[in-house]
């Protein structure tokens, strides 16, 4: 199973890091596989995103990935800042709304280049905004039924994110995988990778069997948390499987149930592989994430966030909540629309 790519961090806080965000995005559309119009498109995107950034933002990165290649080419880019908010997005998304003087272009033409966007704002929390770009404006390349979108970062300063995530959706919903290496930079990157690699949801049909396998893979590596997740809405429960500091919760409308995750070391230590079921609702979001991300946080402390695309419940997570001092993982998933 491939890993998912980590994202590319672009701090963006000056005019001279624009730049660079458009570099970031040239980079992710060559890797998927983009023609040179497409590859410039997505130059054009993170342009905008940058530019809206040091005009309004504090605090304001640009997270770049290439989600996948040719010929289902698509590249993420996701603008997150800790600004003043946007007090009316409706409005903000006119063509000729501007709160800086400029001919307040940018919000609309970011969603007209974009073939997904979405956008969560908070007075006094910030933005953050999802543009997904395919290559040649192709559509979707599958119907699934769970929605799932993520964030990784590597650690500031080092090469590579010890952290990895896939996901493999099925016909009833999906598997969501989860890896955190021991340590930081090349060593825990290769852990991590290793451990997701080992799995094959076509053999592997259970969560206890797919951790194993995530075990075994492990083992000529320096070691690795892991957690496996079986999602199935329409059955109205969720299986999940753990070992060691891979956190996760159920966020449903009314409450959030914690799961449980074992002691021990994927790879060298695992004594205890056992599953646990909790049911599903209608409308619940999961929420699984690396110890990069500090655990107390809330989705009902951000208005409008379970409504808004996984991958910016993510961000706006990873953006409020990130320790700064270690890798950091972040997925969501919830059944689409």
């Amino acid at each position: 199973m491939e890993v998912t790519s980590a994202h590319t961090q672009v701090p963006v806080v000056e005019q001279s890091q624009v730049s660079a965000a458009r570099f970031a995005a040239h980079h992710a559309a060559e890797t998927a596989g983009f023609t040179d119009e497409d590859v410039y498109r997505a130059g054009l995107v993170a342009t905008e995103l940058a530019t809206n950034l040091v005009k309004h933002a504090t605090r304001g990165e640009l997270l770049v990935r290439a989600v996948s290649r040719a010929p289902a080419g698509e590249v993420e880019l996701i603008a997150i800042d800790r600004g003043p908010g946007m007090p009316d997005l409706s409005r903000s998304m006119l063509d000729g709304h501007s709160t800086s003087g400029t001919p307040g272009t940018g919000l609309g033409a970011i969603r007209r280049l974009a073939d997904e966007f979405d956008i969560h704002s908070q007075a006094g929390k910030g933005t953050a905004i999802l543009a997904r770009l395919r290559g040649r404006r192709s559509k979707r390349s599958a119907i699934t039924i769970m929605e799932i979108g993520g964030v990784s970062v590597a650690k500031a300063g080092e090469p590579v994110c010890g952290d990895a995530w896939q996901t493999h959706h099925h016909a009833e919903g999906a598997l969501l995988v989860v890896a955190d290496g021991l340590g930081h930079g090349l060593h825990a990157d290769e852990a991590s990778r290793s451990a997701i690699a080992a799995l094959d949801p076509a053999r592997d049909r259970d969560v206890v069997a797919s951790l194993r396998a995530m075990h075994e893979g492990a083992r000529s590596t320096r070691g690795a948390a892991g957690a496996v997740a079986d999602v199935r809405p329409r059955a109205g429960r969720l299986q999940f499987i753990g070992i060691g500091n891979i956190a996760g919760s159920i966020c449903g409308p009314s409450a959030t149930r914690h799961v449980v995750s074992a002691n021990g070391i994927l790879g060298h230590e695992a004594r205890q592989f056992r599953e646990y079921t909790y049911p599903w609702e209608p409308l619940a979001i999961l929420v699984m994430h690396s110890d990069g991300l500090a655990s107390h946080w809330s989705l009902d402390d951000h208005r409008g966030l379970r409504q808004r695309h996984p991958a910016l419940v993510a961000a706006v997570l990873y953006r409020d909540f990130s320790r700064g001092s270690d890798d950091v993982t972040v997925i969501a998933g919830r059944e689409a629309a």
